[in-house]
């Protein structure tokens, strides 16, 4: 007689024959996972994942304990993993990970971008894959910050054209170069989502991807946070974008909080930002850079607050140009900042919208109630345009501004309403030069007076600039040098 009971996701019939069952929840411990701390339980955790995927698809459970991983995991479709509260994957130095796969396109973007294979958990062209839970997966450390060598992982999740990806509830940590990497994906939803890797690198990089719903994400980073990018690892320009993002909490101890670029290849449209709280970034809060021939356009922030960057708001068309394809110079347009407040500390860079030339602007940007305090605290100095490193993504890329706020080049149809920019510190540059552009308002605009400030607000070979219903701090009309300039009210 053939007696069956099912077992985590099985149905066992007789000694020793499995059948998966469909939708089951597999539990890796029956496959041989021990949980320990020590035992190499990558083997097992592949055993689960295959099962569930031969069934149609389930859930691969980890119970509380400490998983060891000491190889890559392979992921496959219509797989969930589920990390219960109390268990943690963690990350080896045994120098076992896959080897990192050649690419014919690795010229084109960073090492760490062009290879995938290298992760502690890898996938492509899946379908419906996911993160549950309530547990962590950490590298412990292992991971590679760099170029890793043979064996070495540089990030935790490492995942190409999936389409229907999940993350929610966990956490990963100490993530090497990437906490998590996708690319070419769609339809990814994630919601309270942790990612601490501000002891190594980036946190999130989400690379030529669409359809992305996010909520309730923390990311403190060392590198990038939360960045949205486009290259040509994967042969070709891919599109990005239809992005929703609500309630973040980003850091970036020494580059970007909540970036676009610096890998710029695909066209990017359709995001909103929205209930975001940015507390440090060394390069740029909110940054969108098109270094690599990328339309960037209708993008909207809205409800932000920020403080401890280097660079509150920093937008750049450059000419790098690292794409295949022969790209051209792209193009950034249609964005809107709404109720965005930012104290800001450390080196100077002015908040800056910079265009490539006068065919190249940054153009369409409206800022409604946008109100930052910069540092402040230089003298005098020259109002000439900076220097510019045109194939560099980076606020210092360009010079010392000569406006401790906002400065514009090559720009147009650019609008501050109900807005201000003050300082920490006395500063004797103006709070805002426009240089080289053309349709630009100020509308109830509000800038701090240096003692020894030349002018308020300073427009430079301007087509068409308004300043209307403004002040300074203490009430009186801002005073504006005009220079080769057209007024239009």
């Amino acid at each position: 007689m053939l007696i069956s009971f099912a077992v985590a996701g099985l149905v066992v019939a007789g000694a020793g024959v499995a059948v998966a069952a469909p939708g089951g929840v597999y539990d890796v411990k029956d496959y041989g996972a021990k949980g320990n701390g020590s035992a190499n339980d990558s083997g097992a955790i592949d055993k689960a994942i295959t099962a569930a995927n031969a069934a149609g698809g389930g859930t691969v459970r980890f119970t509380s304990g400490n998983y060891k991983s000491a190889n890559t995991v392979h992921l496959k479709s219509n797989v969930t993993i589920q990390l219960d509260a109390g268990a943690t994957i963690i990350g080896s130095s045994a120098d076992s990970y896959d080897k990192a796969e050649s690419n014919p396109w690795d010229a084109y973007q960073d090492y760490g971008h062009s290879h995938f294979h290298d992760a502690m958990f890898y996938g492509d062209k899946l379908t419906n894959i996911g993160f549950t839970g309530a547990g962590t997966i950490d590298g412990g450390g292992n991971l590679i910050t760099g170029n890793p060598k043979s064996g070495q992982a540089d990030k935790i999740l490492s995942l190409t054209r999936c389409d229907g990806l999940t993350l929610s509830g966990i956490k990963l940590r100490r993530g090497g170069h990437f906490g998590a990497l996708i690319n070419g994906c769609t339809n990814v939803v994630s919601d309270h989502l942790t990612i601490d890797t501000a002891s190594d690198r980036d946190g999130w990089n989400i690379i030529s991807t669409t359809n992305i719903t996010i909520t309730n994400v923390t990311i403190a980073a060392n590198d990038d946070a939360l960045v949205f990018k486009s290259d040509y690892a994967l042969g070709a320009k891919l599109p990005n974008g239809n992005v929703t993002v609500n309630n973040a909490k980003l850091s970036a101890v020494c580059c970007n909080a909540l970036m676009f670029g610096s890998e710029t290849c695909g066209d990017f449209t359709g995001y909103q930002f929205s209930d975001i709280t940015i507390t440090g970034a060394h390069k740029s809060g909110i940054g969108i850079v098109s270094m690599d021939g990328a339309k960037i356009s209708d993008v909207h922030y809205r409800n932000i607050t920020m403080s401890g960057t280097y660079s509150p708001i920093m937008m750049k068309i450059g000419t790098r140009k690292r794409c295949g394809n022969k790209p051209g110079v792209g193009s950034i347009s249609g964005i809107t900042f709404d109720n965005v407040t930012g104290t800001h500390t450390g080196t100077n860079f002015s908040p800056t919208l910079w265009g490539a030339d006068s065919t190249h602007r940054v153009s369409d940007v409206t800022f409604t109630g946008v109100k930052l305090t910069v540092p402040g605290g230089n003298g005098t100095m020259g109002t000439g345009v900076p220097s510019n490193d045109a194939s560099d993504y980076n606020p210092k890329s360009i010079g010392t501004r000569p406006s401790y706020g906002w400065y514009l080049h090559y720009a147009s149809g650019i609008k501050f309403v109900d807005s201000s920019v003050e300082f920490g510190k006395d500063d004797g540059r103006p709070a805002s030069i426009v240089n080289n552009s053309s349709d630009i308002t100020f509308d109830h605009f509000t800038a701090e007076k240096g003692a020894k400030s030349p002018y308020d607000i300073g427009f430079q070979t301007v087509t068409g600039y308004c300043v209307k219903n403004s002040a300074t701090t203490s009430g009186s009309a801002l005073r504006v040098n005009a220079s080769g300039s057209t007024s239009t009210c």
